[in-house]
C-alpha cells in the first residue's frame, strides 16, 4: 500500500497508519520516500494510455510517499474494503479514503487489485530482506494471506 502525496501533505499517514493497525493489519515493512518521474511512471505504466495517466505521474512526484506492506488473512481484499472506493464521495463511511481523501484524484492510500500484483508492488519498494514481521522473517503467501498456486 501507499500513502499519496496528498495524505503526506495533509499530516494524516501516521492517522491512516493507526487505522490500518486497529483494523489488524501488521505493517511489516514501511518507509518514506519521493518517487522520481521515471519511478512514478513505471509503478502506473498499466494506466499509460488512459487520459488521467500523466496527470497521476505528476501527483505521485509532488511530494514524499509512504510504501508499506502490510499482512493479514486476505490481506489484498481486506485492505481494497478497508480503503474504500477511488471516489470518497462514494465511500462507506470508517472507510480509509472517506476519512481522508479530499478528491477522486487525490484519494490518500493507494492498495493492490490483486494478489499477484501485491507481490509486484512490494518488490517495487522492498527487498525481502526488508520485510519483517513481529515474528521475524516471513514467507511472501504468508503476507498477502494466501496459500502458493
Amino acid at each position: 500500500m501507499m500513502v499519496k502525496p496528498d495524505a503526506v501533505r495533509n499530516g494524516n499517514a501516521e492517522a491512516i497508519f493507526q487505522e490500518i493497525k486497529k483494523h489488524g493489519f501488521e505493517i511489516v515493512a514501511q518507509k518514506k520516500l519521493q518517487l522520481s518521474r521515471a519511478e512514478a511512471e513505471a509503478f502506473y505504466v498499466v494506466h499509460k494510455e488512459r487520459p488521467f495517466y500523466g496527470e497521476l505521474v505528476d501527483f505521485m512526484i509532488s511530494g514524499p510517499i509512504f510504501a508499506a506492506v502490510l499482512k493479514k488473512e486476505n490481506a489484498v481484499p481486506e485492505w481494497r474494503t478497508l480503503m474504500g472506493k477511488t471516489d470518497p464521495a462514494e465511500c462507506d463511511e470508517g472507510t480509509i479514503r472517506k476519512m481522508f481523501a479530499t478528491s477522486k484524484a487525490e484519494n490518500a492510500v493507494h492498495g493492490s487489485d490483486s494478489n499477484d500484483n501485491a507481490l509486484n508492488e512490494i518488490f517495487f519498494f522492498f527487498s525481502s530482506r526488508e520485510i519483517i514481521a513481529q515474528s521475524g522473517i516471513v514467507q511472501l503467501n504468508d503476507i498477502i494471506g494466501r496459500q502458493p498456486e
